[in-house]
């Protein structure tokens, strides 16, 4: 069985998840590992048993040629730098979201691949939570009849910036961060945007961005979709970090409640389904939608770069989702309605 040979760049927070969602795959072997500081890229390497770890990306490249693909989990202002450095080596590449800090950038790195003739992915995993998955299924189904509206929320006051603590210092945050995501799942769920709304609020203060956004959607299709999140939001319940969901279609509707559960309702009654979630050694107590997602995604782009299938987070895709989240900065800060 051939192996497609990676490198990890990057060894924060999300790395344990990436590496993790590799090594479920057969198909993979990751020989490498980066991090500025290397004690981060060391301690990472021993915990996943690889033998090889840099705090030079460059060097790395050079000492492994046999790499197929390098894993960006930089923060977002190096993306770009990264990017650039693996097309000179012509290795395939897996970027985390966002893509960059400007719509300018992501497209420019876009088309420095493609121009390179090398693979470009972004790793957006939200679309491959199970339960998105399966609300997508019964939408697709038709047991709802045709889809006019939809209401999805990620309300939220967990203490996010205790395990992220650079969240805190974006000037862009709630929209470049879970907007990324959020738009993403729309798109994965009826097509492509129409227009768009956007309204965003600092609610904390010791933070430098936005923290809520609202956000009002016409997709092509003609669903109307109702968008929020907030971090700064108490609530009876907190769902950290799941995203609540309301579709609503001519014959019924599909209700995502707390805790996975998905409420189908038509004119025989209400049906429920609760969501499993396949479980890992290397996932954490509290993120547990995150991780069998984080396996498909890399499945659904190991597939791509073995040319067994296409990979739905393309960069040319995701380019798509980018311009949402940056159009709805344009739309705050004027006050108007976005066209695509």
């Amino acid at each position: 069985m051939k192996k497609l040979k990676g490198a990890i760049l990057g060894c924060g927070f999300w790395s344990q998840f990436q590496i993790g969602g590799w090594m479920e795959l057969p198909e993979v072997e990751i020989v490498a590992l980066y991090n500025r500081t290397l004690e981060k890229a060391e301690e990472k390497a021993r915990m996943f048993g690889i033998k090889h770890f840099y705090n030079d990306a460059e060097v790395l490249l050079k000492s492994h040629p046999e790499i197929d693909f390098v894993d960006i989990i930089t923060d977002v202002d190096t993306h770009f730098k990264f990017v650039e450095i693996a097309v000179r080596y012509k290795k395939d590449i897996i970027c985390q979201k966002p893509m960059a800090p400007t719509l300018e950038t992501a497209q420019k790195m876009v088309k420095l691949c493609r121009d390179a003739g090398v693979k470009y992915y972004v790793h957006e995993n939200y679309r491959w939570q199970p339960q998105f998955r399966r609300v997508k299924e019964l939408i697709d189904s038709g047991i709802i009849g045709k889809p006019f509206r939809c209401k999805t929320a990620f309300n939220t006051a967990f203490p996010l910036f205790e395990t992220q603590p650079f969240l805190a210092e974006l000037e862009q945050f709630a929209l470049t961060d879970q907007g990324s995501h959020q738009f993403d799942v729309l798109r994965f769920f009826f097509g492509e945007p129409e227009s768009l709304y956007c309204y965003t609020q600092q609610v904390n203060p010791t933070i430098k961005g936005e923290d809520v956004a609202t956000t009002l959607i016409r997709m092509k299709n003609g669903v109307s979709c109702i968008q929020e999140i907030s971090f700064s939001s108490m609530l009876e319940q907190e769902v950290f970090p799941q995203t609540l969901m309301l579709v609503e279609g001519s014959k019924g509707s599909i209700r995502l409640d707390p805790g996975l559960n998905i409420k189908i309702t038509t004119s025989e009654g209400t049906v429920t389904e609760e969501v499993p979630l396949e479980k890992y050694w290397w996932q954490t107590e509290r993120l547990t939608n995150e991780p069998p997602s984080i396996v498909s995604c890399n499945k659904n782009i190991l597939d791509d770069m073995l040319g067994k299938g296409n990979a739905e987070t393309s960069g040319a895709d995701n380019l798509k989702t980018v311009e949402m989240v940056f159009a709805g900065y344009d739309s705050t800060k004027n006050n108007k309605v976005i066209y695509f």
